[in-house]
């Protein structure tokens, strides 16, 4: 994508053509799964990160299943250049549902084990995708020129290593290009079911 974005392991936005998800998502979810085991760490980072977002909800959060598979867990991100304007949301990218449980609400989970010195912001602008929006888009991208939003009231975030952010990503969002030190953050989706479950993603 432009700019580049470092990252270990699989995003289901990565193997999605035409609203339906690719048959390879399967095969790179396995393969990130080897990987992640050949790393050696002690302890799953994404479970932990699971675990402390679910501590407070009634039945935690488990990692979402498709046809009975379970999805990929999450995806250690390092966008150094920034991520260009964009929203992310299950319900309209993908044909139908993407998880085998019913979606009524997404968020957006981003747990920081690096930041940058300066720079790094994610700026979240309270604008929804409209169809008018799509005269925005960049050519041959996922993201939007700067102007879709307005003058949309906006926050910006600036989170400390340790610290985690949950947003709602359909709403236009962006980050900024770091300056100095890496930005690496830990990240999924989280869908609010129709049950009361919250599941994730990668």
């Amino acid at each position: 994508m432009d700019p580049p974005v470092m990252r270990f392991g699989v995003g289901v936005s990565d193997h999605r053509e035409g609203g339906v998800m690719m048959d390879g998502y399967w095969d790179a979810v396995e393969h990130h799964r080897k990987e992640w085991l050949g790393l050696g760490l002690p302890f799953d980072p994404f479970e932990e990160c699971r675990a402390a977002l679910g501590a407070e909800w009634p039945g935690g959060v488990s990692v979402g299943r498709r046809g009975g598979r379970e999805m990929g867990s999450g995806v250690a991100r390092e966008p150094n250049q920034g991520f260009q304007v964009h929203f992310d949301d299950a319900l309209r990218e993908f044909s139908g549902d993407l998880l085998d449980a019913t979606l009524v609400a997404q968020f957006a989970f981003n747990a920081y084990i690096s930041v940058s010195e300066s720079g790094g912001e994610t700026i979240v602008w309270r604008h929804l995708w409209g169809p008018a929006d799509e005269a925005f888009r960049l050519p041959g991208s996922y993201g939007y020129a700067e102007a879709v939003v307005g003058e949309a009231e906006s926050i910006e975030l600036s989170p400390e290593i340790g610290e985690a952010v949950l947003i709602n990503p359909r709403y236009f969002h962006a980050v900024r290009p770091s300056q100095g030190s890496r930005r690496i953050a830990l990240g999924f989706a989280v869908g609010l079911s129709t049950t009361g479950e919250l599941l994730a993603w990668g």
